[in-house]
Protein backbone atom coordinates (compact mmCIF):
# COMPACT_ATOMS: atom_id res chain seq x y z
CA UNK A 1 0.00 0.00 0.00
CA UNK A 2 1.28 3.75 -0.93
CA UNK A 3 1.75 6.12 1.32
CA UNK A 4 -0.59 8.25 2.26
CA UNK A 5 0.19 12.01 1.16
CA UNK A 6 0.98 14.48 3.90
CA UNK A 7 -1.81 17.57 3.83
CA UNK A 8 -0.48 20.77 1.76
CA UNK A 9 0.54 23.42 3.66
CA UNK A 10 -0.55 27.08 3.37
CA UNK A 11 1.19 29.85 1.08
CA UNK A 12 1.01 32.98 2.49
CA UNK A 13 1.26 36.06 0.75
CA UNK A 14 2.78 38.61 3.11
CA UNK A 15 2.52 42.36 2.14
CA UNK A 16 4.40 43.70 4.97
CA UNK A 17 4.36 47.73 3.63
CA UNK A 18 6.10 49.92 2.26
CA UNK A 19 9.50 49.76 4.02
CA UNK A 20 9.10 51.82 7.45
CA UNK A 21 8.98 48.93 10.20
CA UNK A 22 6.27 50.09 12.23
CA UNK A 23 4.26 49.79 9.21
CA UNK A 24 3.49 46.42 9.20
CA UNK A 25 -0.06 45.29 10.10
CA UNK A 26 -0.43 43.03 13.01
CA UNK A 27 -2.09 40.19 11.06
CA UNK A 28 1.10 39.98 9.12
CA UNK A 29 2.94 39.77 12.39
CA UNK A 30 0.69 36.89 13.50
CA UNK A 31 1.18 34.81 10.34
CA UNK A 32 4.91 35.39 10.53
CA UNK A 33 5.35 34.21 13.80
CA UNK A 34 2.84 31.29 13.23
CA UNK A 35 4.50 29.83 9.58
CA UNK A 36 7.19 27.12 9.72
CA UNK A 37 9.42 28.74 6.78
CA UNK A 38 9.49 32.59 5.41
CA UNK A 39 10.50 32.97 1.61
CA UNK A 40 12.10 36.40 0.22
CA UNK A 41 12.22 37.37 -3.18
CA UNK A 42 15.69 39.22 -3.84
CA UNK A 43 17.68 40.32 -6.78
CA UNK A 44 20.14 37.40 -8.26
CA UNK A 45 22.79 39.80 -8.45
CA UNK A 46 22.70 40.55 -4.64
CA UNK A 47 21.87 38.87 -1.55
CA UNK A 48 20.60 41.65 0.33
CA UNK A 49 16.66 41.86 1.26
CA UNK A 50 15.05 44.90 2.54
CA UNK A 51 12.28 42.71 3.47
CA UNK A 52 13.69 40.35 5.07
CA UNK A 53 15.49 42.89 7.31
CA UNK A 54 11.73 44.66 8.55
CA UNK A 55 9.98 41.22 9.47
CA UNK A 56 13.38 39.70 11.16
CA UNK A 57 11.77 41.56 14.44
CA UNK A 58 8.95 39.82 14.11
CA UNK A 59 9.54 35.72 13.43
CA UNK A 60 9.58 33.24 15.53
CA UNK A 61 12.85 31.74 17.17
CA UNK A 62 14.78 29.42 14.76
CA UNK A 63 12.01 30.35 11.53
CA UNK A 64 14.17 29.84 8.24
CA UNK A 65 13.96 32.74 5.68
CA UNK A 66 15.13 31.70 2.37
CA UNK A 67 15.91 34.16 -0.71
CA UNK A 68 14.12 33.48 -3.80
CA UNK A 69 16.08 34.94 -6.68
CA UNK A 70 14.50 36.94 -9.03
CA UNK A 71 16.54 38.55 -11.57
CA UNK A 72 16.73 41.53 -13.03
CA UNK A 73 15.44 41.38 -16.96
CA UNK A 74 13.52 41.60 -19.46
CA UNK A 75 14.53 38.45 -20.79
CA UNK A 76 11.21 36.27 -21.09
CA UNK A 77 13.05 33.24 -21.10
CA UNK A 78 15.01 34.51 -18.17
CA UNK A 79 12.23 35.22 -16.06
CA UNK A 80 9.96 32.18 -16.99
CA UNK A 81 12.68 29.54 -15.55
CA UNK A 82 13.46 31.89 -12.78
CA UNK A 83 9.57 31.82 -11.93
CA UNK A 84 8.81 28.51 -12.10
CA UNK A 85 12.35 27.41 -10.52
CA UNK A 86 11.22 29.47 -7.27
CA UNK A 87 7.84 27.68 -7.48
CA UNK A 88 8.80 24.22 -7.29
CA UNK A 89 10.96 25.57 -4.45
CA UNK A 90 8.15 27.04 -2.14
CA UNK A 91 5.60 23.72 -3.41
CA UNK A 92 8.34 21.45 -1.59
CA UNK A 93 7.40 23.12 1.40
CA UNK A 94 4.42 22.87 0.57
CA UNK A 95 3.75 19.15 0.15
CA UNK A 96 5.86 18.73 3.21
CA UNK A 97 2.54 19.62 4.97
CA UNK A 98 4.24 23.05 5.86
CA UNK A 99 2.65 26.50 5.94
CA UNK A 100 5.30 29.34 4.28
CA UNK A 101 4.95 32.41 3.79
CA UNK A 102 6.42 34.94 0.98
CA UNK A 103 7.04 37.88 2.28
CA UNK A 104 6.98 41.78 -0.29
CA UNK A 105 7.30 44.75 0.21
CA UNK A 106 4.02 47.07 -0.02
CA UNK A 107 1.16 44.61 -1.19
CA UNK A 108 1.44 40.89 -2.41
CA UNK A 109 -0.97 41.95 -5.08
CA UNK A 110 0.54 45.53 -6.76
CA UNK A 111 3.38 44.99 -8.60
CA UNK A 112 4.70 42.25 -6.35
CA UNK A 113 6.66 39.12 -7.55
CA UNK A 114 4.10 37.50 -5.59
CA UNK A 115 2.11 37.48 -8.67
CA UNK A 116 4.55 35.63 -10.53
CA UNK A 117 4.38 33.21 -7.56
CA UNK A 118 1.00 32.27 -6.58
CA UNK A 119 0.78 31.47 -10.39
CA UNK A 120 3.45 28.85 -10.63
CA UNK A 121 2.34 27.17 -7.14
CA UNK A 122 -1.01 27.14 -8.31
CA UNK A 123 0.09 25.26 -11.82
CA UNK A 124 1.53 23.06 -9.56
CA UNK A 125 -0.26 22.24 -7.37
CA UNK A 126 -3.88 23.44 -7.94
CA UNK A 127 -5.54 22.48 -4.78
CA UNK A 128 -3.14 24.35 -2.04
CA UNK A 129 -4.84 27.23 -0.01
CA UNK A 130 -3.27 30.61 -1.00
CA UNK A 131 -4.17 33.33 1.07
CA UNK A 132 -2.81 36.76 0.89
CA UNK A 133 -2.19 39.71 3.91
CA UNK A 134 -2.53 43.00 2.13
CA UNK A 135 0.05 45.31 3.05
CA UNK A 136 0.35 49.28 3.22
CA UNK A 137 1.34 50.61 -0.09
CA UNK A 138 4.04 52.91 -0.88
CA UNK A 139 1.43 55.32 -2.50
CA UNK A 140 -0.47 55.56 0.70
CA UNK A 141 2.16 56.17 2.63
CA UNK A 142 3.61 58.73 0.42
CA UNK A 143 0.24 60.67 0.63
CA UNK A 144 0.28 60.20 4.35
CA UNK A 145 4.15 61.35 4.56
CA UNK A 146 3.35 64.51 2.05
CA UNK A 147 -0.21 65.05 3.47
CA UNK A 148 -2.02 64.97 0.09
CA UNK A 149 -5.13 64.02 -0.16
CA UNK A 150 -5.32 61.15 -2.91
CA UNK A 151 -8.71 61.24 -4.16
CA UNK A 152 -11.71 63.86 -3.69
CA UNK A 153 -14.95 63.88 -4.90
CA UNK A 154 -15.96 62.40 -8.12
CA UNK A 155 -12.11 62.54 -8.91
CA UNK A 156 -10.07 59.35 -9.24
CA UNK A 157 -6.44 58.90 -9.60
CA UNK A 158 -4.00 56.74 -10.86
CA UNK A 159 -1.16 53.98 -10.13
CA UNK A 160 0.94 53.49 -13.22
CA UNK A 161 4.57 51.69 -13.64
CA UNK A 162 7.40 53.81 -14.19
CA UNK A 163 9.22 50.77 -16.28
CA UNK A 164 8.39 51.87 -19.51
CA UNK A 165 9.35 55.34 -18.71
CA UNK A 166 7.03 58.18 -19.22
CA UNK A 167 4.65 56.95 -21.45
CA UNK A 168 2.28 56.25 -18.94
CA UNK A 169 1.73 59.50 -17.32
CA UNK A 170 0.48 61.29 -20.01
CA UNK A 171 -2.69 59.23 -20.32
CA UNK A 172 -3.67 59.13 -16.81
CA UNK A 173 -3.11 62.83 -16.16
CA UNK A 174 -5.70 63.28 -18.97
CA UNK A 175 -8.17 61.30 -16.74
CA UNK A 176 -6.77 61.87 -13.25
CA UNK A 177 -5.61 64.82 -11.19
CA UNK A 178 -2.85 62.34 -9.16
CA UNK A 179 -0.83 60.11 -10.56
CA UNK A 180 1.65 58.08 -8.74
CA UNK A 181 4.53 56.53 -10.45
CA UNK A 182 5.69 53.85 -9.29
CA UNK A 183 9.12 51.73 -9.90
CA UNK A 184 10.34 55.07 -10.87
CA UNK A 185 14.08 54.65 -10.50
CA UNK A 186 15.33 52.67 -13.86
CA UNK A 187 14.01 55.13 -16.44
CA UNK A 188 13.67 58.52 -14.56
CA UNK A 189 14.67 60.58 -17.32
CA UNK A 190 12.19 59.69 -19.13
CA UNK A 191 9.54 60.13 -16.75
CA UNK A 192 11.18 63.56 -16.07
CA UNK A 193 11.17 64.75 -19.85
CA UNK A 194 7.47 63.96 -19.81
CA UNK A 195 6.82 65.84 -17.01
CA UNK A 196 8.72 68.90 -18.65
CA UNK A 197 6.75 68.53 -21.68
CA UNK A 198 3.37 68.95 -19.54
CA UNK A 199 5.18 71.63 -17.83
CA UNK A 200 4.71 69.50 -14.16
CA UNK A 201 7.99 69.23 -12.60
CA UNK A 202 6.70 72.28 -10.25
CA UNK A 203 3.80 69.73 -9.55
CA UNK A 204 5.67 66.24 -8.86
CA UNK A 205 7.29 65.50 -5.95
CA UNK A 206 10.25 62.41 -5.96
CA UNK A 207 10.22 60.66 -2.66
CA UNK A 208 13.39 58.22 -2.05
CA UNK A 209 13.74 55.50 0.19
CA UNK A 210 10.55 56.17 1.71
CA UNK A 211 10.33 55.78 5.54
CA UNK A 212 13.89 54.14 5.43
CA UNK A 213 17.28 55.64 6.10
CA UNK A 214 18.79 58.28 3.89
CA UNK A 215 14.91 58.97 2.83
CA UNK A 216 14.57 62.08 0.42
CA UNK A 217 11.86 64.47 -1.05
CA UNK A 218 12.43 66.48 -3.61
CA UNK A 219 9.39 68.77 -4.31
CA UNK A 220 10.93 70.31 -8.14
CA UNK A 221 11.87 68.02 -10.06
CA UNK A 222 14.08 70.81 -11.51
CA UNK A 223 16.29 71.50 -9.15
CA UNK A 224 17.82 68.22 -9.69
CA UNK A 225 20.94 67.26 -11.89
CA UNK A 226 20.58 66.72 -15.36
CA UNK A 227 21.71 63.04 -14.91
CA UNK A 228 20.90 62.21 -11.25
CA UNK A 229 20.24 58.46 -10.56
CA UNK A 230 17.40 57.31 -8.29
CA UNK A 231 17.54 54.77 -5.62
CA UNK A 232 15.56 51.28 -6.71
CA UNK A 233 12.89 52.77 -3.98
CA UNK A 234 11.54 55.72 -5.38
CA UNK A 235 8.07 56.79 -6.64
CA UNK A 236 6.68 60.09 -8.08
CA UNK A 237 3.21 61.82 -7.10
CA UNK A 238 2.30 63.79 -9.82
CA UNK A 239 -0.78 66.59 -8.54
CA UNK A 240 -2.29 68.54 -11.82
CA UNK A 241 -4.34 70.40 -9.43
CA UNK A 242 -5.17 74.57 -9.06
Amino acid sequence: MGCKRTTLGTLYGVGIGPGDPELITLKAVRILKEVDKVFAASSSSNEYSIAKEIVDPHLAQDTPVERLPFPMTRDKAVLVEAWRANGERVVEFLREGKDVAFITLGDPLTYSTFCHLMKQVKALEPNVEIITIPGITSYHAAAARLNAPIAQGERGFYVVSGVNGGGEIRGALERSDTVFVLKAYRKFDSIRKALDDLGLTKRAVVIKRLGLDGEGIIKDISTLDEDEKMPYLSLVVIQNLE
